[in-house]
């Protein structure tokens, strides 16, 4: 029993990490401000969309970005059709895109496709400006304005627009993944930027400065390309800047079979990064002092929202049965966190009343990601590019 005890009273110390990081997040997102000081230059902005086997969906994707309130003639659509065995490219083609094929059986994947691209300098030498998007999204009508905006600024040269759900009254699963966006797409975001100076990229609705990705390319090609982009950045002093007001929407599957297979990828990818890269950010920052690292470590490390309701829950059943007195504050304490971090989110995105009301079912999402992290323990991750069916674009 004293062993019992001294283990669970080191669990609630480790929860206090993540609980006190997201406290100190959501204290730090009402203070975020974009930047915004110089006038919009409206540059010339190509927009980027790595395809594979998307013909339902590319079309009205490339209508989106076509409607954009933005001149015409500093936009323009180009589409990555990848080792794709549909009509990605004729339907493309057909909304108003260029398109480039590529066939590459070995080297597959979104990060792999964007660095076949990115090389090849030709292909944008007179973009000012590189829009990565999702095939199956729905860019506002303002975010190509906002993007312009953002990179417009002097020292700007990546952006990350906010990233949300396109049909959160779909049920709950939508509804409940919109508001964890709301936090962890925005909140998280707007308290890294105020807190550390620069976000983190989410892989749709990210901009560069074009000359940036003629430097770079695109180096990274695990399943979270975009965070593994990140740190690479970061590295080499350049920050990711974050806009609120640039909006990007994408559907969200509904069934179990779908969301299920969406969200190992996701998750397993990223805790493959905390594996590879956490030792990395904490040994930077204990030799450089640059708590940007650390911000970095913080944003990697702290587990996803259900998983951290899963722990606190663990951690409150234990201590009612084990523990008393001054043990049981932190306990409440992370509670209370957590419902101010979840409800800040709401507010900060105006979210809509039915993503409000299906907050009441959290509980049933987060069992039903119970076999889902266990499946994750065994189970390798892959970095191929695999596509999620959506419900609404079934044949």
């Amino acid at each position: 029993m004293i062993v019992l005890e001294f283990l669970l009273k080191l669990f609630v110390i480790l929860l206090s990490l993540p609980a006190g990081y997201l406290l100190l997040s959501t204290v730090a997102a009402y203070f975020f401000r974009k930047d915004a000081a110089a006038e919009n230059r409206f540059l010339h902005i190509v927009v980027l969309i790595p395809a594979h086997d998307e013909e339902a969906g590319i079309g009205k994707t490339i209508e989106h970005v076509l409607a954009a309130d933005y001149p015409a003639q500093k936009r323009e659509v180009y589409v990555i059709a990848d080792n794709c065995s549909d009509r990605t490219a004729t339907n493309a083609t057909l909304a108003g895109a260029r398109v480039f094929e590529r066939t590459d059986l070995v080297r597959r994947g979104k990060g792999q496709a964007l660095d076949w691209f990115l090389t090849r300098h030709e292909h944008y030498a007179h973009a000012e400006v590189i829009a990565v998007i999702d095939a199956d999204s729905a860019p506002d009508k303002n975010f190509l304005r906002e993007i312009s905006l953002s990179l417009s600024q002097p020292p700007v040269q990546a952006v990350q627009a906010y990233n949300g759900v396109s049909n959160a009254g779909d049920g709950w699963r939508p509804a409940l993944i919109d508001a964890a966006f709301n936090v962890f797409n925005h909140l998280r975001m707007a308290g890294a930027a105020t807190l550390s100076g620069t976000a983190v990229l989410k892989g749709n609705g990210m901009a560069f400065r074009a000359s940036l990705l003629r430097s770079y390319g695109w180096p990274c090609h695990s399943i979270v390309e975009d965070m593994e982009f990140t740190l690479k950045l970061l590295e080499d002093g350049i920050d990711v800047h974050y806009n609120p007001d640039a909006v990007i929407r994408s559907e969200m599957v509904t069934s179990g079979k779908n969301a299920s297979s969406q969200r190992s990828r996701w998750e397993s990818g990223r805790f493959m990064l905390v594996r590879s890269m956490g030792g990395t950010l904490i040994r930077k920052f204990l030799s450089s002092g640059n708590p940007r690292y650390l911000s970095a470590f913080a944003e990697l490390a702290v587990p996803p929202l259900s998983l951290l309701v899963l722990l606190f829950s663990l951690a409150t059943a234990g201590g009612l049965m084990l523990l008393n007195g001054a043990w049981l504050i932190p306990l409440v304490s992370f509670w209370a966190i957590l419902v101010l971090y979840v409800f800040s989110g709401q507010i900060q995105r105006r979210a809509p009343l039915s993503t409000w009301l299906y907050l009441a079912s959290a509980p049933f999402y987060v069992a039903w990601k119970i076999p889902l992290y266990l499946a994750m323990l065994i189970r390798k991750s892959s970095s191929s590019w695999t596509r999620t069916t959506r419900e609404s674009k079934k044949p």
